[in-house]
């Protein structure tokens, strides 16, 4: 069966993995990139995988922009199936020195957006009576740093969010589950140099950051038919850094 797939934040190392896997491991979904700005990457993706992948545009803050993008999505190609909220971004300062704005964009983007998305896909999803969702959290949820407490704020409360929104749809065949990537080739801050990426890696008991395609794999499989009976969980994937 034919599934339609939205992928947000679908411009980045993380997204554009993403929405590459599924197309090339099922080969009849239908993948919408979801995106607001710095769309290159995503075209070039849309243009190898013609009508199979679509740009769509989506600002995730926005519970209007939800609606309007699955009337799309549904216009074009029929109910969504799979939900991959991805997007997000951590802006760190010290608590004493964050800002409200920083504290607020933060978790607007990270926790706020996610929320919308669900709320917007529960409708759809509960009619076919059957669905997926997967929210991207993070290692910092987990194992919070310091100068992050906005984005390891907003990141566990993606956890919270999945863990309780498994247990009202589970009955639905709804399931929701998270994963929570440590440091990622391809989505690690630019100012970092060499010798803090090298510092990083010795702390990590692989000596190596994931590749995003390895993040990806295990999303598809959670989106899969196969994990029917899995819900509610939150995936490490930190090379065993925890």
């Amino acid at each position: 069966m034919s599934r339609n797939i939205l992928i947000t934040g679908a411009n980045g190392a993380l997204g554009l993995a993403l929405a590459e896997y599924f197309l090339t491991k099922e080969a009849d979904c239908r993948v919408f990139l979801g995106v607001r700005e710095r769309r290159e990457r995503a075209e070039e993706l849309a243009a190898r995988f013609p009508g199979r992948a679509d740009l769509i545009t989506l600002e995730i803050t926005s519970p209007e922009a939800w609606k309007t993008t699955l009337a799309e999505i549904e216009t074009k190609a029929g109910a969504l199936g799979v939900l991959i909220n991805n997007a997000g971004f951590h802006e760190d300062a010290l608590l004493a020195n964050m800002s409200q704005d920083q504290w607020s964009r933060v978790l607007d983007a990270n926790l706020n957006a996610v929320f919308h998305g669900c709320q917007a896909v529960l409708p759809v999803m509960m009619r076919q009576r059957q669905g997926r969702i997967v929210n991207i959290a993070s290692l910092s949820a987990i194992s919070s740093p310091a100068g992050q407490t906005n984005y390891a704020a907003a990141k566990a409360g993606v956890i919270g969010l999945t863990q309780s929104l498994a247990k009202e749809s589970a009955r639905m065949g709804i399931t929701v589950n998270a994963v929570c990537p440590g440091y990622i080739e391809g989505g690690l801050p630019a100012d970092w140099t060499p010798e803090h990426l090298k510092a990083l890696k010795m702390q990590l008991p692989m000596r190596r950051f994931a590749k995003p395609a390895e993040v990806a794999a295990a999303v598809f499989f959670l989106a899969s038919p196969e994990a029917s009976y899995i819900t509610g969980t939150a995936l490490k994937i930190d090379g065993g850094m925890l």
